[in-house]
């Protein structure tokens, strides 16, 4: 069977398709330098680390009986697809987790690796690779118990191929975290026009309306490619006071948790009711986790 996803990954390789953008990439060559400034374009991607971290370690947390006090995703193996300057990979890896970060663009993971270095701890944690997420499916064919894809899939070119690579790099029972945007008319007035055109909290061009996902479209792609979703939360950005907070309309931002099949654990993330008002409170101004 192993033999089998080999060769069929070979074959997707072997095509032309990929799921990374070029035009994606020129875009955000140009902000390389930047990913560490908390004041600069990146600002709302710091702060969302307030609500998109605890959402992370609670649902793993929930789903396991281990806890090592202090390092509470210790052992734990996650690929954090799409990495850009490292912005959560750091929080994750100083939660204890052994955390690989790729991203297609070199000067991505050369900041990565700079910041990375000012942290011995943090340096023997992460190790950062220039890549896409294909060109790394035949070495890591089920390596990682954690796949986080933030603020990306927006940006790939084919999002089936891409949750296919995220299927096969998984194990069974793994969890893989995305955040993206929802495509309604709404996030097209917050997230492109005010967001990048009004507001510059974004700069001008990083979105393309019609590559956001839709929840559902999203669910249905995962469920037909062997994930279970657990859970599905609306995600809300507070452009005056720069922070993150959880809401039940996923009509613009939304967080995704889903499970790769062969997953039979007795208790399910979804059944914690308290998840999202325990975070609820958490997204205060301007700070990274």
């Amino acid at each position: 069977q192993l033999s089998l996803f080999r060769l069929t990954v070979k074959r997707l390789l072997s095509t032309p398709r990929s799921s990374v953008d070029s035009k994606e990439m020129k875009k955000f060559q140009l902000l390389a330098h930047k990913w560490w400034d908390e004041e600069g374009e990146y600002s709302a991607l710091h702060s969302m680390n307030d609500i998109r971290v605890p959402f992370i370690r609670d649902t793993l947390l929930n789903m396991s009986s281990n806890y090592h006090l202090g390092n509470p995703l210790s052992g734990i193996k996650i690929l954090d697809v799409g990495c850009g300057g490292g912005l959560l990979s750091e929080p994750l890896g100083r939660l204890g987790a052994s955390v690989t970060g790729i991203d297609p663009l070199e000067d991505n993971i050369r900041t990565a690796d700079q910041h990375k270095s000012f942290d011995p701890v943090l340096a023997k944690r992460i190790q950062y690779k220039s890549s896409s997420l294909e060109e790394i499916v035949e070495e890591s064919m089920e390596t990682f118990d954690v796949i986080v894809a933030s603020e990306v899939v927006e940006h790939v070119a084919d999002l089936e191929m891409f949750i296919k690579c995220c299927s096969r790099v998984l194990k069974p029972e793994g969890s893989l975290f995305i955040t993206t945007i929802n495509k309604t008319q709404l996030s097209y007035i917050l997230g492109i026009v005010v967001a990048e055109k009004i507001m510059g909290i974004v700069p001008e061009g990083t979105h393309e309306w019609e590559k956001f996902v839709p929840p559902e479209e999203l669910e249905r792609l995962l469920e037909s490619n062997g994930f279970s979703v657990k859970t599905v939360n609306g995600m809300l950005y507070n452009p005056l006071s720069g922070s993150w907070s959880w809401m039940e309309s996923t009509s613009v931002n939304y967080a995704m948790h889903a499970v790769k099949s062969g997953a039979q654990g007795e208790s399910s993330p979804t059944d914690a009711p308290s998840e999202v008002e325990r975070e609820q409170g958490s997204a205060t101004a301007g700070t990274a986790a």
